[in-house]
């Protein structure tokens, strides 16, 4: 909203805002930036379907999809390029790793610890050593920065905790950060994080990385597919949410983590299969 609607009609009322209005917005991005154009089309719907139930606006959504703006813009389909992550294969993990932890610095470190939390970069980037409970050896990430804007609580391997050990004697007063960047106040940039992924496997992404954990967990091991997916801290039914919340997913999630940390340090015998523990 901030890069593409703000400027153009931040300052309209939302009862003002109509299908010119929208499309002054929608047609500079949408064949240029299509994912974007796509977001913010949908974010648009989205503030206007409240005004109107909460009573600032009436009639239509001029920025509804179905039966409205798709007779005006191309589908997303037909100009967008499909691009895939491309992900490390499983099997090449621990050599991934060897490699990693053989290259000293911050950069690496943060690497390392995204790979063994299964955590996005930006979630990683900001961790802050308030947000490190030692006791319970969970990591909590909070809303504000997930992707899915809910608390996201990270059981810690034993491999994962001690990456944080060799943070410590980083830590520097005034910055409560672990992966510190160069100023003070401000944690590692990003795009260390990635030239530190590029010198390690040229051509992988960060996604991808997270790919090669949830093939890893689908294809080597017997953990239910909903343990891996709130590993990554994606959506999943509603009464395994339930369930996760009330605590009986999440050690079942410290057992896939630390089953992970275990087969990222060393090569797994071709067919292993990791055997889910009882609660």
């Amino acid at each position: 909203m901030r890069l593409y609607i703000n400027p153009i009609i931040g300052d309209l009322p939302v009862a003002a805002v109509d299908l010119p209005a929208v499309m002054r917005v929608l047609e500079p991005i949408w064949h240029t930036k299509t994912t974007a154009a796509q977001n913010v089309r949908g974010r648009m719907e989205t503030v206007l379907n409240w005004a109107t139930t909460n009573g600032y606006r009436s009639g239509e959504n001029p920025a509804r999809w179905r039966g409205h703006l798709e007779n005006l813009l191309p589908r997303p389909s037909k100009i967008a390029r499909v691009e895939h992550h491309k992900a490390l294969p499983y099997r090449e993990m621990a050599e991934f790793m060897a490699k990693l932890r053989s290259h000293e610095g911050i950069a690496a470190a943060a690497l390392e610890f995204t790979i063994l939390t299964c955590a996005r970069a930006g979630e990683v980037l900001g961790a802050r050593w308030n947000e490190i409970d030692l006791r319970e050896l969970v990591w909590t990430v909070p809303r504000e920065r997930m992707k899915s804007g809910r608390e996201h609580k990270v059981p810690l391997s034993a491999p994962a905790l001690a990456v944080l050990d060799r943070m410590a004697p980083f830590k520097r007063n005034r910055d409560n950060h672990i992966f510190l960047g160069q100023r003070v106040g401000r944690p590692l940039a990003s795009p260390r994080l990635l030239d530190c992924l590029k010198w390690t496997r040229p051509g992988v992404t960060l996604h991808g990385v997270r790919s090669s954990f949830r093939d890893w967990a689908a294809e080597q091991t017997n953990f239910p597919g909903e343990i891996a997916e709130l590993a990554l801290a994606h959506a999943v039914g509603s009464k395994v949410e339930a369930a996760y919340r009330r605590g009986t997913m999440f050690e079942k999630r410290r057992q896939i983590m630390d089953a992970w940390a275990r087969y990222c340090g060393q090569p797994a015998a071709k067919g292993e299969v990791v055997t889910l523990r009882s609660a």
